[in-house]
């Protein structure tokens, strides 16, 4: 349960139609989806070996700068604040606020969605730095509220008759394209599906406190993440089967659709209720993982020393205020939910990449220093190379799909090389 508490999200019930833009039939739907849980059970058990290694807090970026070099981990937290985390936070305000608005009845305004999840940020952002925090009943509240909404939309989804035959005959007749258009679409589909799969990182938090993690926590991470696959593709069937590949390309909530269809519009509002408060839960409590790593840099005297500063709450308010800050203008200036899932995870994936090459690094060592005690992952090194070649074609197919998107988010990344060097010039003690 834990596993799957930690990747079931709000992306689910969005990431279906963007999926469905990508790849056009029900069987590319359902792949991807499936693919994209194979990637996640992959990168779990390299997270888990990772941390059963180094329980140091800053987790990824401590792994980036041990292994590799601290220029790759400030590009990691440098990508983490302005890219990845922020970026993340704006496009689950967003699946926040279009089911606000799908609730109020107001039909889907780009504009209106951005502004009512950079209100939902900035107040988020606030209660956090005073240091409000959901405690653990409120948190398996928004857990169960989740878990309630899927099975509901599941159930009921099922009695839907669906759409026209005819529909799927057209869609698949129109989407003839070159194997190689296919592949880069199927990549792109990754994608939306990846950002749903988000969480399974969190394996490194409970590495360190299982028993016999040799045994238990491979068979734990394989049963919670094919848990989450059977999850989000029972989704993915009910949004398919009801709507159909088309119509599922063309609604932002399809779930709420799906429910429309199934008890009228009663059931959309009573699903969008469930999502919109189970999502505001989710974001709060995200708001407070990314300060450990801005934590670590400052540390490190790689980044402002504020970001290290802890106000009367010991809450890090400085830097949750400025990665809230910066998640409204992502939200403000994107707007578009696609758009921001682009600009986060084209980044995101290159990281966990080199954070997969940190593996074979540390295993060389490990052998050199003759130790061996720690989590070893499954079938490495092809699990470990599997991972990283995902990586790698999610990558390939958003530059070729979004060449503009990708080059801000890459540029935006890569200016963190001269900041580095420069903070480093500033401050040569350190």
């Amino acid at each position: 349960m834990i596993v799957m508490g930690g990747i079931i999200g709000a992306g689910i019930f969005t990431n279906p139609y963007v999926v469905a833009q990508q790849v056009h039939t029900p069987f590319l739907i359902l792949g991807a989806w499936a693919v994209g849980g194979l990637i996640a059970l992959a990168g779990a058990f390299i997270y888990a070996e990772l941390s059963s290694q180094n329980s140091a807090s800053g987790g990824q970026y401590v792994y980036l700068r041990d292994a590799l070099h601290p220029l790759v981990a400030f590009g990691y937290g440098w990508s983490l604040l302005l890219v990845i985390q922020t970026g993340g936070m704006a496009a689950v305000a967003l699946i926040f606020a279009n089911h606000v608005l799908e609730l109020a009845g107001v039909g889907a305004n780009e504009f209106g969605a951005a502004l009512l999840a950079s209100i939902a940020l900035a107040l988020l952002t606030i209660i956090n730095c005073v240091g409000v925090r959901a405690g653990s009943v409120t948190q398996n509240i928004f857990m169960v509220l989740k878990l309630v909404a899927i099975a509901v939309l599941v159930i009921f989804g099922l009695k839907v008759a669906g759409p026209a035959k005819t529909e799927g005959i057209t869609v698949l007749a129109g989407s003839s394209s070159t194997l190689w258009t296919a592949l880069i679409a199927f990549g792109a589909a990754l994608i939306p599906a990846q950002f749903a799969y988000g969480g399974w990182q969190t394996a490194c938090f409970v590495a360190g406190e299982v028993r016999e993690p040799r045994r238990n926590l491979p068979r734990g991470l394989l049963f919670g993440v094919m848990g989450v696959i059977v999850v989000y593709l029972s989704v993915n069937y009910v949004c398919v089967y009801a709507l159909g590949p088309d119509g599922l390309a063309h609604t932002k909530t399809p779930a709420s659709a799906v429910m429309r269809l199934a008890l009228g519009e009663r059931g959309a509002r009573f699903l969008s209720a469930g999502i919109a408060i189970s999502t505001i839960g989710f974001l709060s409590q995200s708001m407070l993982t990314a300060p450990r790593v801005y934590f670590a840099m400052a540390e490190d005297g790689l980044f402002f020393k504020q970001l290290a500063w802890l106000n009367r709450a010991r809450v890090p308010a400085f830097a949750i205020a400025l990665q809230g800050g910066l998640a409204i203008v992502i939200a403000l200036v994107a707007s578009r939910y696609e758009q921001i899932l682009n600009y986060v995870v084209s980044v995101d994936v290159v990281f966990f990449a080199l954070t997969a090459v940190c593996v074979f690094v540390f295993r060389r060592r490990q052998r050199a220093a003759g130790k061996s005690d720690s989590f070893r992952i499954p079938g490495h090194p092809l699990t470990t190379a599997f991972f990283i070649a995902a990586c790698c074609v999610i990558t390939f197919s958003v530059i070729y799909k979004e060449p503009r998107n990708s080059a801000i988010s890459f540029g935006i990344m890569l200016a963190g090389v001269p900041v580095y060097f420069i903070w480093k010039w500033l401050r040569p003690n350190r």
